[in-house]
């Protein structure tokens, strides 16, 4: 099977060495929007080609983490589901949750990638050797990643 998406040379040599995946959650693993139950449950949409997805990169040897700056059971579920091991809930500076994810598997930003789409991704972003975003994200976001997806969050 020939792969349908293809990348410029420039952009593969950076994404080159990368080990580690921060990933936000609302907005890029799921569709952004937040669903409230009648009684004040919030609930998330997941998209079940993104955990396809995370479980091929992990398959891969890359790690991937998750940075929220929301923390719900929910969520913490799906994590758990994805066989996520390394997450950060509830992230009020995403840059030192991922440096402490980054110490934790004796890593540094030159093997860390980052996938955000809001201005609390910007700082975990731009320390990252390669960033990414959903076509949906904030224009600040949009113009900071390396590359931004066909398709939007979740």
């Amino acid at each position: 099977m020939q792969p349908v998406l293809g990348f410029c040379p420039e952009m593969l040599l950076k994404a080159q060495g990368i080990s580690v995946v921060f990933f936000d959650v609302d907005g890029v693993l799921t569709d952004g929007g937040l669903y409230f139950s009648a009684g004040g449950e919030t609930l998330k949409r997941f998209h079940v080609l993104d955990g396809y997805g995370l479980a091929l990169l992990q398959s891969a040897g890359i790690v991937a983490a998750v940075i929220s700056g929301r923390d719900s059971e929910p969520l913490r579920l799906r994590v758990q589901a994805l066989g996520i091991t390394h997450a950060h809930y509830g992230a009020k500076d995403k840059a030192l949750a991922g440096q402490a994810i980054l110490q934790s598997l004796g890593m540094g930003w030159s093997q860390a990638a980052a996938m955000g789409d809001d201005w609390p991704d910007l700082p975990l972003m731009q320390r990252c050797a390669f960033s990414a975003a959903p076509p949906n994200a904030h224009a600040e976001v949009i113009s900071a990643a390396d590359y931004v997806a066909t398709r939007p969050g979740g």
